[in-house]
């Protein structure tokens, strides 16, 4: 029997799916979340380093210039994800109602992030960062009401490690493939100015290197996850009509998923200044050039990943057995102490150990916010749902660059030195975390027996 045959044999009180699905299909249906974390990391750090490292502003200006860079893509983004999300829910097609937006937005990232590999100019990149986020959030808007279409409610805490996993994996490959062509550019542009040539560029193949494992990541999912659910009846509503609804204010009745999703916004964001402005803190503070900078890092990244990759299982397990709410709290909490070692750590070492622990609440975090999302949202709409609530992770990051960014930028100015501008960022940071946690106490986490699928 295929997946999709399962699936629709029949579906619980909740219109979630209850046949189980295969641990290396569980996989298969996480591997996307891979290849578009991938594309948001590496793009972020290779423009970075097109900004620090090549002299297109002055040092005063890079806070402001990331955020005008990304906010453009960031406004793109807030739009098309949840109205494309919204569109698949009634999308009628041999291949289901998700894939066909999958497949759509993954050839146009191609393009894109070519586009952004050879751009020579600041206001050429910052275009091509807005098509990408154009065209990224068509596939992420239907992809994020896909997994929801497909796993029973018991397998919801396993399904959410998974897609945390693999974000985690998407991080590791982004930055890591990001980092490493940053740190041969700058050896070969020390190695070219000594022998008197034109150096090489290896950011560009960073790039097209994302976009071959995006590329993989969809033809796994396309090929051999099945359909999900059958699309939602039209009505004979016009498409214009369906892509206005995902808007409706009907959305705010759902109290517990409005405030689910706002205090995601501030999570993302107090770690977001740490993880976006790292390479900024370490050229600054630390006074790296690019290719210490870039090495460590990607240590730090190393630290980092090993922390989520110790977290991610555990505290999928423990929200599973005492809920999805105390795991969440432990991950503020542990969050805003590993923020708070980093911004005041006297040497990079110290700066470590707060990336560890900063880690392991990114870990926890992403195991199971997304199964409390999967748990409270109308699973008929799964796809605006989603969407929406996947507008808090696509804002977090160009919100992030720019409130840590204009803050780097003021502090830096007033006190005319380069090196307390990040700490001041990340100790903001801190504070969001803060204001996280107060906007996640009026969520009512369903009930542990209303989530287990009937026997």
């Amino acid at each position: 029997m295929t997946t999709s045959a399962a699936v629709l044999d029949g579906t619980d009180a909740r219109g979630r799916p209850t046949a189980a699905l295969p641990f290396a299909h569980l996989a298969r249906i996480s591997a996307y979340w891979l290849g578009l974390t991938a594309i948001d990391a590496a793009v972020g750090l290779v423009v970075q380093n097109r900004i620090l490292y090549e002299g297109w502003v002055p040092a005063l200006e890079v806070g402001r210039t990331l955020f005008l860079v990304g906010v453009g893509g960031a406004i793109v983004g807030i739009i098309i994800q949840p109205t494309v999300g919204a569109i698949s829910d009634y999308t009628v097609s041999r291949w289901g109602r998700r894939k066909p937006w999958i497949v759509i937005g993954s050839l146009l990232d191609v393009v894109f992030l070519l586009g952004i590999a050879y751009s020579n100019s600041l206001l050429a990149i910052a275009a091509f960062v807005i098509l990408l986020a154009f065209s990224t959030n068509i596939a992420r808007g239907p992809f994020q009401g896909y997994v929801p279409d497909l796993v029973p409610s018991r397998q919801v805490g396993l399904a959410s490690a998974m897609v945390g996993l693999m974000q985690i994996l998407g991080n590791v490959i982004g930055f890591g493939i990001a980092s490493l062509a940053a740190s041969l550019t700058a050896a070969e542009r020390a190695a070219a100015v000594a022998e008197g040539r034109a150096p090489a560029d290896y950011l560009p193949l960073a790039l097209i290197a994302i976009a071959v494992v995006e590329l993989v990541t969809m033809v796994s999912v396309v090929r051999n996850v099945g359909e999900g659910q059958p699309p939602k009846p039209r009505g004979g509503r016009s498409w214009g009509r369906i892509a206005r609804e995902a808007w409706a204010t009907d959305i705010l009745k759902e109290r517990s998923y409005v405030y689910l999703v706002a205090s995601r916004l501030f999570f993302l964001m107090g770690g977001g200044i740490l993880v976006n402005l790292a390479l900024v803190y370490l050229e600054f503070t630390h006074r790296l050039g690019q290719a210490a900078a870039n090495q460590l890092y990607l240590a730090m990244l190393v630290v980092v990943i090993v922390a989520n990759v110790i977290a991610i299982i555990p505290a999928a397990r423990a929200s599973d057995r005492i809920g999805r709410k105390p795991v969440i709290y432990a991950a503020c909490a542990i969050g805003a102490v590993g923020v708070t070692i980093v911004a005041l750590a006297p040497t990079v070492d110290f700066a470590l150990v707060g990336a560890a622990l900063f880690g392991g609440s990114a870990g926890m975090f992403l195991s199971v916010d997304w199964a409390l999302m999967t748990d409270i949202i109308p699973k008929a709409d799964a796809g605006r749902y989603m969407g929406l609530s996947n507008v808090a992770t696509g804002a977090a990051t160009p919100l992030s660059v720019a409130v840590g960014g204009l803050i780097i930028d003021a502090v830096n100015t007033s006190t005319g030195s380069l090196d307390v501008g990040p700490r001041v960022a990340f100790l903001t940071g801190v504070a969001l975390y803060g204001v996280a946690v107060i906007l996640f106490r009026p969520v009512r986490e369903p009930p542990r027996a209303a989530r287990e699928a009937p026997a």
